[in-house]
């Protein structure tokens, strides 16, 4: 586990509520020299607390406005690799969870609309050794990362 103190969280929860945010302020909201922060975030990169910087995007806007889970099941010999092959060659496939217990896995995917979505539900049973699926849709959702950009 890495070395990491309350002003190291604080420089983190300022990066998580604006990754674009400067050294020079978060310097003055910790109360540090741009120097040290810069160092800490350094620090904090290189012992792989920070693992890289992303952009949140609001994918209604670019039509892709359905947000759905799908749980995948499959016979009990099939290798945790060949579920993350099926999920990862569908393109609006997010995420793959692998999961202990019913189901194996659990996908999450964007897409336009509901004929869209069973397009991408009848692929994934389709792929592989699937051998069942249940489909959730996201009415809405709440993040810890999207409270602290609040």
């Amino acid at each position: 586990m890495a070395d990491v103190d309350e002003i190291d969280h604080r420089v983190l929860r300022l990066l998580r509520e604006d990754g674009r945010r400067t050294f020079s302020e978060m310097a003055q909201l910790v109360g540090l020299s741009v120097a040290a922060v810069k160092r800490r975030v350094d620090r904090l990169r290189e012992t792989g607390v920070i693992t890289g910087f992303s952009v949140q995007i609001d994918y209604s806007k670019l039509g892709w406005g359905i947000e759905a889970f799908t749980e995948l099941r499959y016979p009990g010999t099939t290798p945790v690799s060949e579920i993350i092959r099926t999920a990862a060659d569908v393109p609006e496939v997010q995420a793959v969870f692998t999961i202990a217990g019913d189901p194996d896995a659990l996908i999450h995917v964007r897409v336009r609309d509901l004929g869209h979505l069973q397009q991408v539900i009848d692929r994934l049973r389709r792929a592989g050794d699937v051998t069942g699926t249940k489909t959730l849709l996201v009415l809405g959702s709440w993040t810890r990362d999207a409270l602290a950009s609040r």
